[in-house]
């Protein structure tokens, strides 16, 4: 894989609404990490964004070190007493060799230069240390929604993805993974949102930003006769899945 000579930055623009429009992992998904690492001491949550992962992994661990390359992404983050925020890129952080019990990359591991983020987890990892990264898809609404919001993500925003996509449309089973892979159970998000605030998801996507940029024209608006009809009410709320697609491997 060739070399990445700077940070891939997609989502500083709109870093707030990337805090507001986001649904929240399981707590299970954490239990479940916490209890196959070698220890409690220390977990690294690297490209943490706005510390999402970073305040569940501050449950389970002594101390939590979040990393992302984003000053922005790292001033919409919520402090924590057992949080250390740091901007650092993947490939170039300050921990200590042996250090990290478990390392945690949530929806980010596709933008890392892998080759070398790899050799650092290798480094800071204790022995049998994990290292998780998941990511999620399209949300599980309504047939009659999915069916539009597939449209749009594939149909209407191609061309405006990022190169590195396609590991997201193959949710992660064509990631490198060079590691002693465990089968971990199945985990997923769920919200209870009002067509306004999955307006709001589809208006965070870098996708959605490049569209309009490009082209002069909110590509949301294309959609939304369409959409608010089956969505029905605009106040009304459904439940709305994200299934997680995680992948786990022991550091040995």
């Amino acid at each position: 894989m060739e070399s990445m000579t700077c940070f891939e930055d997609h989502f500083s623009k709109q870093a707030r609404e990337y805090a507001r429009f986001r649904p929240q992992y399981p707590s299970e998904l954490f239990v479940y990490l916490a209890s196959i690492s070698p220890g409690r001491q220390l977990a690294w949550d690297c490209g943490t964004g706005n510390g999402q992962a970073a305040r569940e992994l501050a449950k389970h661990f002594n101390r939590v070190i979040a990393t992302d390359a984003s000053s922005d992404q790292i001033a919409q983050a919520v402090p924590h007493e057992r949080i250390d925020y740091r901007v650092e890129r993947a490939e170039e952080v300050s921990l200590e060799t042996g250090s990290v019990d478990l390392v945690t990359v949530a929806i980010a591991v596709h933008w890392f230069d892998l080759d070398p983020f790899y050799q650092v987890v290798r480094r800071v990892g204790r022995p049998d240390a994990i290292l998780a990264v998941w990511m999620y898809h399209l949300p599980v609404i309504d047939p009659s929604i999915d069916q539009i919001l597939e449209h749009y993500y594939a149909d209407m925003l191609a061309g405006y993805w990022p190169e590195r996509f396609h590991f997201l449309a193959d949710r992660y089973q064509t990631l490198p993974f060079p590691f002693e892979e465990l089968e971990p159970p199945k985990f997923e998000m769920q919200a209870n949102w009002e067509l306004g605030q999955l307006v709001g998801f589809l208006d965070s996507w870098s996708a959605t930003r490049r569209y309009q940029k490009e082209r002069g024209q909110h590509p949301v608006r294309i959609i939304w006769q369409r959409l608010s009809e089956a969505w029905g009410e605009p106040g009304r709320q459904r439940t709305i899945r994200w299934p997680l697609y995680l992948r786990v491997g022991r550091v040995r």
